[in-house]
């Protein structure tokens, strides 16, 4: 079955809105490594072959070249017959939120990708650092203060330019949103959030987006990157075990599931074959009210913040309205 499609919101007669397919395979493993990229890659073309067509990238992963050369491969193999057949979303680094240096860092993720444009483009967290500086644990003396609008100006430049058919955000808030979207004259297409699943079920930001037109992204349906208490309250949820048992679907397709049926897309992190194609296998049944409503019932916890990529003398100095933190 076919990968179901959303079509984004556009500013531009010039570039039109594109239609963002609602499940996609991430790249941004943890810890990727030089052992890891043939298995990636292999991955990819496999999703490829399979009928994924979004995939999700950034400059902070190391994953952009490795992305680019299974798209390559894929043309040159007759898995694809034009790039334009997929859509590819990269996310510019907190190093590089400065305005003089969005537009370079975009062409710079352009060269690792071997592409002309990107479908979406995202400030991939609400933070500035100092120029050059990169990996978590991040440092106070390296935070600097965050520019949303001249950084946004850049944002629309990149868009203007055709380098970005859409552009967006990463783990922003509600109250962030709103402040972008007062000043935006190219509004944010669309919101990756980094947590959002049966356990976390982000319905404050999810309404506010829909009120506004902004397509969520959910970047961790399957529970996240971090563990509680050495758990993943997503795959280990009695509730969500027995919901999976009785439809005789797996824990992942009944997460990966709600989050589609809430208006969502969503990207999975998977080198594994045989889960990347039960990954697909979620469009052709659907949830009870009943399951509906026990899942709305489950406690929610938040494991991802702003914080967590912090060194703890920077995370003590972080302001409460700074965390992405919102029911």
């Amino acid at each position: 079955m076919a990968i179901p499609e959303v079509v984004l919101s556009s500013t531009s007669p010039a570039t039109g809105a594109r239609a963002i397919p609602v499940l996609g395979m991430g790249t941004g493993l943890d810890r990727f490594t030089l052992e890891q990229r043939p298995a990636t890659k292999h991955a990819i073309l496999r999703a490829i072959e399979l009928g994924y067509r979004h995939f999700d990238t950034a400059a902070i992963y190391q994953s952009e070249d490795v992305l680019g050369e299974a798209i390559a491969e894929a043309l040159q193999a007759g898995l694809i017959h034009s790039r334009a057949e997929l859509f590819i979303t990269s996310k510019i680094w907190c190093a590089d939120a400065h305005r003089d240096l969005v537009v370079p860092a975009i062409r710079e993720s352009l060269r690792n990708l071997k592409l002309e444009y990107l479908d979406l483009y995202l400030i991939h967290w609400p933070m500035r650092l100092k120029a050059g500086e990169s990996y978590p644990p991040i440092e106070s003396h390296h935070i600097l203060p965050f520019d949303l609008k001249s950084v946004w100006e850049g944002m629309e430049e990149c868009h203007r330019l055709g380098l970005a058919k859409h552009i967006g955000v990463s783990n922003f808030t509600t109250w962030k949103l709103a402040e972008l979207l007062q000043y935006a004259k190219v509004p944010p297409a669309a919101v990756q959030v980094v947590e959002m699943n049966p356990t976390w079920q982000q319905k404050k930001l999810r309404e506010f987006c829909k009120e506004k037109g902004v397509h969520v992204i959910a970047y961790s349906p399957l529970g996240g990157q971090d563990m509680f208490m050495g758990k993943n309250l997503v795959m280990e949820s009695q509730v969500l075990k027995d919901i999976a048992k009785a439809k005789g679907k797996t824990v992942a397709q009944v997460s990966l599931r709600w989050v589609y049926e809430q208006g969502a897309s969503m990207i999975v992190k998977t080198l594994n074959k045989e889960r990347i194609e039960q990954n697909m296998k979620i469009f052709d049944w659907e949830l009870s009210n009943e399951d509906k409503h026990k899942i709305s019932q489950l406690p929610q916890f938040k494991r991802n913040t702003l914080r967590s990529m912090l060194s703890p003398e920077a995370a003590s100095k972080l302001p409460d309205e700074d965390e992405v933190v919102e029911e």
